[in-house]
Formats: C-alpha cells, sequence, structure tokens
C-alpha cells in the first residue's frame, strides 16, 4: 500500500501536468522548472507509487495503465484544491506575475487584444502576453497543455471540448480610399461590382468572400484582384490604391483618416465572436478576471 503521507502536493501536480503533457520539456516549461527537477520528481513518485507510470517512447512518452487509472481523478481532485483556494484568497491583478498565451486571428489581435493589453499594462503590468496565430484543429491539445490561455474565434470553429462564451455579433463594412474618383456615398451595387476587391483567405490563394455570396443571390459578381492572408494589411493596401474591400467594422475602425466606410450595397451575413478557454482554468481567478476584461472592453466599445 501507498505511503501517503509521503506524496506531497508538489509531487502530485508534477505527476498530474506529466500526464496532460506526456513530455518532460513540455511540464519543466510550464510548471517553471528545470528538466533535472522533473525527472527527480519523477523517480520518487515512481518510488512512492510503485509504478513507472509513464514510459519513454519515440516522441514524449507512454502513460502506463496504472498511471491512466489515476489521471482523471487526481486531475479532479486538484481542481478542487485549486478551486477552495481560489474563493477563499482575494485576487488583486496588480501583484499578479504570470505569462498567458492567447490565440487569435490579426482581425482580433487588433481589435481586441491591443485594448486588453493597455488594461493589462495599466492594472496588470506584471503578466506578459504571447499572441499567438490560432489553429482551431490543434485548439483543444494546446489547451489541455497549457500552451494557450485563452483564445477567440467563431463559435462553429470552436472545439466541443472546450468551453465557449459569445461577446459579440460583428458587421461587415466596405472600405476604399478617402479620395477615390469612383465612390461616393452611399456606395452603390453597380460602383461596388465594376471596382477591384481585395479578398482575406487565411489559408492563402482563396478569391472567394462573404461579398461573393451575397452577390451570387443577387445575379452579380465581383472581380477580385488580390487575395491577402489576412485583415490587418488590408485598410493599408486599399488606402494606397484604387481596390476596395468588405472587412469586419472592427478592422476598419479609427481609420477615417485613411480609408471611407461604406455600408455594404447588399445584405452580407456577419459573424458571432466567442471566448474560449478549457475547463481547467475555468475557476482561475487570473483567468476569471481576463474574460471579465474582454467581455467589459466589448461592451464600452459597443457603447461608443
Amino acid at each position: 500500500m501507498t505511503d501517503i503521507s509521503k506524496l506531497d502536493l508538489n509531487l502530485l501536480v508534477t505527476l498530474d501536468t506529466l500526464l496532460a503533457e506526456r513530455n518532460v520539456t513540455h511540464a519543466a516549461r510550464r510548471l517553471n522548472l528545470s528538466q533535472p527537477a522533473i525527472s527527480t520528481r519523477l523517480t520518487r513518485l515512481r518510488d512512492l507509487l510503485g509504478d513507472p507510470l509513464l514510459l519513454p517512447a519515440q516522441r514524449g512518452m507512454i502513460p502506463t495503465e496504472r498511471a491512466l487509472e489515476l489521471q482523471e481523478p487526481l486531475h479532479n481532485a486538484l481542481e478542487g484544491v485549486r478551486r477552495v483556494v481560489a474563493e477563499n484568497s482575494p485576487f488583486d491583478p496588480s501583484t499578479i506575475t504570470a505569462t498567458i498565451a492567447i490565440a487569435a486571428s490579426d482581425y482580433v489581435q487588433y481589435a481586441i487584444l491591443m485594448p486588453l493589453l493597455d488594461v493589462l499594462r495599466r492594472d496588470a503590468p506584471g503578466i506578459k502576453v504571447a499572441w499567438r496565430t490560432i489553429n482551431t484543429s490543434m485548439l483543444d491539445s494546446q489547451m489541455a497543455r497549457g500552451d494557450v490561455s485563452l483564445a477567440l474565434s467563431t463559435p462553429e470553429t470552436a472545439p466541443e471540448t472546450l468551453r465557449m462564451r459569445k461577446i459579440y455579433r460583428e458587421e461587415y463594412v466596405a472600405i476604399a480610399r478617402c479620395d477615390h474618383p469612383a465612390i461616393s456615398a452611399p456606395l452603390d451595387l453597380d460602383s461596388f461590382c465594376a471596382l477591384d476587391h481585395v479578398v482575406v483567405s487565411p489559408e492563402g490563394g482563396g478569391f472567394r468572400g462573404p461579398a461573393d455570396d451575397a452577390l451570387a443571390a443577387l445575379g452579380r459578381k465581383r472581380n477580385v484582384a488580390l487575395s491577402a492572408p489576412g485583415f490587418l494589411v488590408v485598410p493599408e493596401i486599399v488606402a494606397r490604391s484604387d481596390m476596395i474591400a468588405l472587412v469586419p467594422r472592427r478592422v476598419a475602425h479609427g481609420r477615417s483618416g485613411q480609408i471611407q466606410i461604406f455600408d455594404p450595397p447588399m445584405p452580407v451575413t456577419g459573424f458571432d465572436m466567442a471566448l474560449i478557454w478549457h475547463d481547467r482554468t475555468t475557476t482561475h481567478p487570473l483567468y476569471r478576471w481576463l474574460r471579465d476584461q474582454i467581455t467589459a472592453l466589448i461592451a464600452d466599445a459597443s457603447g461608443d
């Protein structure tokens, strides 16, 4: 029988992290420890539990059957401890030292994460932020490992295993350079179709977007002259050319000195944006505070 008096909380946290990461290097980075320290703790765990727990493999480590039996109840027990501590400890963001990774598209980084960074520099200067390009196909595993702390994406692309909160509805606007010779307000359908367009294709090389479906419903089409990989470069391209573009309204916000903003001359379906996170961070005071800050930023922007 295992002598649990020799199992301190640090050992259990290490085992929980190793079972999630299945890689000593990744576990060491997540726990802010050296690899030798993790290896030493794993040796102690093996001795105390009488099981190898994790076996070397070509890539990372493979858990034993005993380790797999322990994984879920151990994780749930540790989450319970974290929840109790969090609920009984005051949270002061100004005293927090942490590194968080937020995954989002370039558009969301501009529209939401830049304002969030201002809040963090003011209220939580000890927090370092890593912006990461979102990859929804890998998001579940990234969050399980702790490689991504929080993500923002459309609800329909969010993995079902993750938690989600819708935070706003986005709409599209048409943009053109300020002194464009062929455009006047309001933007009419004939002008919209006659001009060359920039379209965004995150995967690269696509020449269709939401406007094309809306035009097809009217029996019309446009000429897409340029496919760009992200939204942030589009206003600059439009401001320096006679091309126009359809972009999310938040991309155009604050650029009135460069571009004109018009309502599209036909109905174009917008999209929802959601906060996405892993269940293990639901009750954590820092991540709960971060989610609340983002939600408040959206509410403030909507009230402008």
